[in-house]
């Protein structure tokens, strides 16, 4: 295979310059700035909104001034929603070709590898620029299968039945802050549906590319997966650095059926002028499997905690995921998960780096119900500082409401040894390449459950970083 700056399955071709690229902002449409009714009904109008959907943003705008900022968390104080701008469409229809993409939108997502990765690996592509999915495509063959995979948007207007019945529903308006501002001003994301028994075997993609200084991006990502089917969906998140705050506020919500399995693999590659406050929750049925794999790289301040309800019997969840903090980020991100039934099971794997003076905090919550007997979950939890100015947090919460379970919990904080490192450079390793060594070593396990191109990926922003040069 011929290797061009495009295809960044190639250790070569991988450099943060890539994802700082800046296109000229020339939205067909802006909201302008702050958040009021009028903004909110502007958007509504701008995306022709049912009329349920007119008075759900409505309802969550008030929700969302009646609740305080969180004060658990890195401070939010300076984020002020008067400087953002909460839509920005970009000057393009959804298209359904990659030919027919504007120059620039399609130049910056082919320097990311969207196509190529179309081309070579994937079922189906969504990729979405600023607050509107600009392309969106899905091979023939997993359409012949009843898959539905296409833009909320579209999905509200053609499937609106079934959207109704789910939107919002895991995470609603009332859960926070945040919550109650993506149900105001939400825009763009997928919805996914896999019917019964089909086992969907090339991963479905969904790219999110924030453009424009000073916006926010609230994508909603909807997935149900029904009885007996299988996927695997893959999200990933990028922004060029401004010198003003963006935020970014998406909402995912995933429905695993009877005996189903989806895995959610995500890489979040946020610019340091980023507010990353996303949830993501997944409801598990009876015998069902929910995976998360989950990289954290970039963002200033992120607040992410990947959450599964197992609602059904031997209903199983599997978290696999790594933050990376350099200088000027608090990066806080766990997960969650709730025992709501007999014989179900949890299975968490965290690993955080620190360096530059970053500050990684890691929560975790397990709750195991008083009908959740003969239930198991483990927890386990790594920490590496790369220095004496970097901060790792561990905060665990185990809420334990029977006698007959099997919970365990394992927490590690350290840094890396002098005797290791001078070892290393007694074979002629500078320092620099033998941390590097360290910290990929420390993440393999991570890396491996990844796809190819995005385990290289995230071994490459792991050496940006330690090359001081990421961001």
């Amino acid at each position: 295979m011929e290797v061009t700056e495009r295809n960044k399955t190639y250790v070569e071709d991988i450099d943060r310059s890539i994802y700082d690229i800046k296109d000229k902002v020339r939205p067909s449409f802006s909201a302008g700035r702050g958040l009021t009714a009028g903004i909110v009904n502007t958007i509504s109008l701008e995306k022709n909104d049912p009329k349920w959907m007119r008075e759900f943003r409505q309802s969550s705008l008030k929700i969302y001034n009646s609740l305080e900022l969180p004060g658990w968390g890195p401070s939010l104080e300076e984020l002020n929603m008067d400087d953002i701008v909460t839509y920005v469409r970009p000057d393009t229809k959804l298209q359904v070709t990659w030919e027919e993409v504007p120059e620039d939108i399609k130049n910056t997502f082919e320097r990311l590898g969207i196509p190529q990765a179309e081309r070579t690996s994937l079922a189906g592509v969504g990729a979405q620029y600023d607050s509107e999915v600009v392309y969106h495509n899905v091979r023939e063959e997993v359409k012949g299968l009843g898959v539905i995979y296409t833009d909320m948007e579209s999905a509200i207007n053609e499937h609106e039945e079934m959207v109704r019945k789910h939107f919002m529903k895991l995470i609603t308006p009332k859960d926070h802050k945040f919550a109650a501002l993506h149900g105001a001003v939400w825009s763009g994301g997928s919805f996914v549906y896999v019917p019964p028994g089909v086992s969907v075997e090339i991963p479905l993609q969904s790219y999110f590319r924030l453009n424009a200084p000073g916006a926010g991006q609230f994508e909603h990502t909807l997935i149900i997966v029904d009885k007996e089917a299988s996927l695997h969906f893959i999200e990933g998140c990028s922004a060029p650095k401004y010198n003003v705050a963006n935020l970014h506020a998406g909402c995912v919500e995933l429905f695993i059926g009877e005996n189903a399995r989806l895995r959610y693999s995500t890489i979040e590659n946020w610019s340091k002028n980023m507010y990353n406050l996303n949830s993501k929750r997944a409801l598990v049925e009876k015998g069902g499997t929910m995976e998360w794999v989950t990289g954290s790289f970039g963002s200033h301040v992120s607040y992410l905690y990947p959450s599964s309800i197992l609602k059904g019997e031997n209903s199983k969840m599997e978290y696999t995921g790594i933050t990376f903090a350099g200088k000027g980020q608090n990066l806080d991100t766990g997960v969650k998960v709730v025992h709501g039934a007999p014989h179900t099971s949890s299975h968490i794997n965290s690993k955080s780096i620190s360096k530059g003076g970053g500050c990684c905090t890691f929560r975790s919550l397990v709750k195991i119900d008083s009908a959740a007997v003969g239930s198991k979950s483990s927890v386990s939890c790594e920490s590496l500082m790369l220095d004496s100015d970097s901060r790792s947090d561990t905060i665990p919460v185990m809420d334990i409401r029977n006698d007959e379970v099997d919970v365990g919990h394992e927490a590690r904080i350290g840094r890396i040894s002098d005797d290791t490192i001078f070892y290393l450079m007694s074979r002629g390793i500078s320092e620099i390449e033998a941390k590097a060594m360290i910290v990929n070593g420390f993440a393999e396990p991570i890396a491996k459950e990844l796809p190819l191109e995005y385990a290289v990926e995230m071994n490459h922003l792991i050496q940006l970083e330690m090359e001081g040069s990421i961001g």
